[in-house]
């Protein structure tokens, strides 16, 4: 009898085995899209958990490392050792043609079945023609007036950038201001009331075409003189634009790119004579924890004139708050500095984690496997 009671247990102890394998099969085996992202998920909250465990640290930061590749980038082979061992998530494309292009990142997917990288491009309507020179002519986003020609704009980048093999846009742009020298024609115009409508269309449109979204450049580069690309720019006194940004975060935007723009005269929000993007105040006080924003922060190109002689300027980004160091000089030594500084400190080490979890979610949104 108690041979029989004990085959019996076993049985049921195998079954229950079973079940739970065959269970954990299928939320792993799920899929998601952008639009879940902002969803509550238990199922999507697990994948995320379980690819989190199967990375190791230094996996873990490569997640928030996007380097360039392209005309204006680095060349191919100083990229490809950092991709062959795991050591960035992520590549923006910046000019180039779109054969090559979708060559490349075959090649580069072909690499690894576990390390899915996030491609990127600066696929604004004003810079579409230049980033890729032969795809179909595009108006400069000033000249859009309507939705529907934010749609037709959108529909035609975005089946270029998914046939290519890229999975974010790092547009649109919400400066105000067409005089500024830095954005010009890049914008929808001066005035609150028509940027954020069209900007929204703009976000919609991409992100239902799987396609990740970045509303740029937080807090606000269009009232303000002067390049980043060049030098460090200043908002005197209050932040005029940044209201922009509420709405459109309302509505669901995954991705906003925080601009190297220094605040002076603000007593809450003075960035102390440093760019926004290595200010705490402004990428996690602010953006992160008033606006509630709970999509990725990153950078703009940390290669930038306002920027790039701050020393470890990209680690100083990652304690500020940002998820995605975006194209930092030295790639290996921004990893290699976020996770010294995360090891000598917990809760940076907790921030760095979440951020993590954030890039890793958006990838699993897009379909992608580790």
């Amino acid at each position: 009898m108690n041979k029989f009671i004990l085959s019996v247990l076993s049985m049921a102890l195998i079954c229950s085995c079973q079940a739970q394998v065959a269970e954990k099969t299928a939320q792993t085996s799920e899929s998601f899209t952008l639009q879940d992202y902002y969803k509550t998920s238990k199922t999507l909250d697990a994948q995320v958990d379980a690819v989190f465990e199967k990375l190791n640290d230094e996996q873990r930061v490569a997640q928030m490392i996007i380097a360039s590749l392209g005309k204006l980038g680095k060349p191919y082979a100083a990229v490809e050792p950092l991709i062959k061992k795991k050591q960035i998530g992520g590549i923006i494309f910046l000019s180039g043609d779109t054969k090559i292009f979708e060559n490349k990142i075959d090649s580069i997917n072909a690499m690894h079945t576990d390390w899915p990288m996030l491609m990127s491009m600066d696929a604004e309507p004003s810079l579409f023609n230049r980033r890729m020179p032969g795809t179909p002519q595009m108006s400069n986003t000033a000249d859009l007036k309507t939705s529907i020609q934010v749609e037709e704009a959108v529909s035609i980048i975005d089946e270029t950038l998914k046939k290519v093999g890229f999975q974010q846009n790092f547009a649109p742009v919400l400066d105000l201001s067409a005089n500024n020298e830095a954005i010009g024609n890049r914008t929808f115009g001066s005035d609150s009331a028509t940027v954020v409508p069209m900007a929204q269309a703009f976000v919609d449109a991409t992100q239902k075409d799987q396609v990740i979204a970045t509303a740029k450049h937080f807090p606000g580069h269009g009232r303000v003189s002067g390049d980043t690309h060049k030098k460090l720019v200043f908002i005197d006194g209050e932040m005029t634009e940044v209201g922009l940004y509420k709405p459109i975060i309302e509505a669901g935007v995954l991705s906003i790119m925080v601009g190297h723009i220094a605040i002076e005269n603000n007593e809450k929000y003075n960035t102390n004579g440093m760019p926004s993007t290595l200010s705490k105040p402004i990428v996690t006080d602010l953006l992160r924890n008033e606006m509630n924003f709970k999509g990725l922060i990153i950078t703009d190109a940390m290669n930038m004139g306002a920027v790039n002689a701050i020393p470890n300027c990209g680690v100083k980004a990652a304690e500020a708050g940002c998820d995605m160091i975006l194209m930092p000089v030295d790639e290996l030594g921004t990893l290699n500095g976020i996770l010294t500084k995360m090891n000598e400190n917990e809760a940076l080490r907790n921030q760095i984690y979440a951020s993590v979890k954030r890039i890793i979610r958006a990838k699993i949104c897009l379909g992608m496997q580790f």
